[in-house]
């Protein structure tokens, strides 16, 4: 009785070690990806601390102008960029890395962006799949995104950042809710959208990105959504996310 309590408390001690939410980082801490090298605008370092919710979700980054018009993707996890995803093929009855796409998993970037394939949908195709110079794998962790705008020109413009992690359902967003809906079963709770507003000429080079919504629960439309009463874990995906600006 006496191992089975200690063994225990050591399980209970290592699982408080795995996730401290009161413990500093380093910059070591942080996976660093370098995205759109050869840009010749701004130079851009997002940084991403993870949330004790995180289990390598899909996200992007991409740029607007502050009409919301749509300029470049800074990153997109490889996974939806290439339509090819290490659980992609089940014809063998168990998952298998092969192609697919995945609407439901960052339509308010894909509708930005707006390519429309031959089949109507807005993400790439494995025929159509976007540069290695802006995708990458999905972070272990902690990253530092440092990534180049093209246009140097703007004065003021917006960075957004859409991150969706599939199969993280809550009460609202459950398993019986659209039960005919293939892809808003791979998204579960929508993917979530935050903004920061980028004024190179006011001073200030950091900045704090913000909520501001969800996407469509399958992917069917570019809607942005700003109620979150019904988002719970989702919002626990991501800890801190901050961007700092370098002329």
């Amino acid at each position: 009785m006496k191992i089975n309590i200690f063994l225990i408390v050591i399980v209970l001690l290592m699982v408080s070690c795995a996730y401290d939410p009161h413990k500093s980082l380093n910059e070591s801490d942080f996976q660093v990806i370098t995205t759109n090298v050869e840009g010749q605008g701004f130079q851009l370092q997002l940084q991403f601390e993870k949330g004790k919710a995180y289990n390598y979700p899909l996200m992007a980054v991409w740029m607007e102008d502050m009409d919301g018009n749509y300029m470049q993707t800074l990153y997109v996890s490889q996974s939806i960029a290439k339509a090819f995803f290490k659980y992609g093929d089940k014809s063998k009855s168990k998952w298998a890395p092969g192609p697919i796409r995945r609407p439901a998993a960052l339509p308010y970037w894909a509708h930005k962006r707006g390519v429309k394939e031959n089949d109507g949908l807005y993400v790439p195709t494995q025929a159509t799949a976007m540069p290695d110079a802006i995708t990458g794998a999905s972070p272990q962790g902690n990253f530092t995104l440092k990534t180049k705008t093209e246009d140097k020109k703007l004065s003021k413009f917006k960075v957004l950042f859409e991150i969706n992690q599939a199969w993280d359902w809550n009460t609202y967003w459950n398993n019986s809710k659209y039960p005919d809906d293939n892809e808003y079963k791979t998204s579960c709770q929508p993917a979530l959208v935050y903004e920061a507003v980028i004024d190179v000429n006011s001073g200030v080079s950091d900045y704090e990105m913000k909520l501001i919504g969800h996407s469509h629960y399958a992917g069917k439309t570019g809607e942005l959504f700003t109620d979150l009463s019904t988002i719970t874990t989702a919002k626990d995906i991501t800890k801190n996310l901050k961007i700092k600006v370098k002329n």
